[in-house]
């Protein structure tokens, strides 16, 4: 049986700041934009968490829930390097690694956790040498397929193992909240709680075809993993072919001006993934979804990769236009970039689009 691990470094992006600048230990740290700006939360320490505050939120809503928050603007370049003596630290226990971003991979340890006794010893001396080498906690968990071991990774942060050994697993994931699964975003939470699925035990009554005529293919997936089933590999050499970010309204919003604000934020977003990658974009997808369920999308390939927020933005309007955004009212908007390459491979300084940021001067 394989021995997967899912190591999740512990708010990565402060937790740098906070080991290179001794003077935030301790205190409610935020990484992105000002407080006063129009920036989203990019990360933040445990101690500005237990006021609300999350990644992704706006910075002037963060410093109204945590009024003594230190704003600190990214350092991506510390980052990298931090992220470097994490995977150096992976190498030495095996070559099957699979990177999902800076702080987070999934480790295939099958053949070192024979060699060591467990794969839980295989982690804990993954965890010690991060700390004596990086001087960063990691959480990991432990299980036998990277569905249960992602779960795992979460359930005792900062600083946690958790093990799901697979005679545990039928009960564990009865017992599971249904947010709390891979996959299960807001959207999709609330349609279950809909039908009635609460937790995994509730899921797991349903049949495949039930599932896939609720959920379509998404349905398979959610048969397979209530019953603890996920037969993907650590994949070493993983392709990302698309990065996107999208924000469900709590209700239908018509209100030009608070949309594209929303779209700035999700700009925001992405462009932060983009710098911890080292990615450009060429394509980029506007998705809408208005009141009614209907969905469309929008795309536009450039022949520049785009790399900010302000090239992102820059190519909005143009799709904006081509929907009913403003007159129709939406339930949900989004953004998608595709076509991504490595920024070495075009010069990462090409001149932004200029965009305004008023949506009442004919942006759309």
């Amino acid at each position: 049986m394989r021995k997967i691990l899912h190591i999740d470094m512990d708010a990565f992006f402060a937790s740098v700041e906070q080991r290179d600048f001794p003077e935030l230990r301790g205190l409610p740290v935020i990484v992105g934009g000002k407080p006063e700006s129009r920036g989203v939360v990019a990360a933040c320490s445990y101690e500005a968490r237990k006021f609300g505050v999350h990644s992704a939120m706006p910075c002037a809503q963060a410093a109204k829930l945590c009024k003594d928050a230190i704003f600190v603007p990214h350092r991506f370049d510390a980052y990298r390097e931090a992220s470097a003596g994490i995977h150096n630290v992976f190498k030495r226990f095996t070559d099957l690694i699979e990177p999902l971003s800076l702080d987070e991979a999934y480790l295939d340890v099958t053949k070192r956790a024979a060699e060591l006794g467990s794969a839980t010893e295989v982690a804990l001396r993954i965890k010690q040498q991060i700390k004596d080498d990086v001087n960063l906690t990691a959480s990991a968990g432990v299980s036998f397929n990277k569905f249960l071991a992602k779960i795992a990774s979460d359930m005792d942060k900062p600083n946690g193992l958790y093990v799901i050994r697979p005679e545990a697993a039928e009960g564990f994931i009865e017992q599971l909240d249904i947010r709390k699964f891979f996959g299960v975003g807001k959207v999709t939470e609330k349609k279950m709680h809909k039908l009635g699925i609460y937790t995994g035990a509730d899921l797991k009554r349903w049949s495949e075809v039930e599932l896939q005529t609720e959920f379509g293919q998404s349905g398979a997936y959610y048969y397979r993993v209530a019953r603890g089933i996920d037969e993907r590999p650590v994949r070493p050499h993983r392709i990302r072919k698309s990065i996107g970010k999208e924000t469900t309204f709590s209700s239908n919003l018509l209100d030009k001006a608070e949309i594209w604000q929303t779209l700035l934020g999700i700009a925001e977003r992405i462009e932060t993934i983009l710098e911890s990658k080292q990615l450009m974009a060429k394509t980029v997808t506007l998705k809408v979804k208005y009141s009614d369920f209907t969905l469309n999308t929008r795309s536009k390939t450039h022949n520049i990769g785009l790399v900010s927020k302000e090239q992102i933005s820059g190519a909005l309007p143009e799709l904006l236009r081509k929907t009913e955004v403003g007159s129709r009212p939406i339930r949900l908007i989004g953004i998608t970039l595709a076509s991504l390459q490595s920024v070495n491979e075009q010069d990462k300084a090409a001149k932004p689009q200029s965009v305004s940021e008023n949506p009442q001067l004919g942006l759309f």
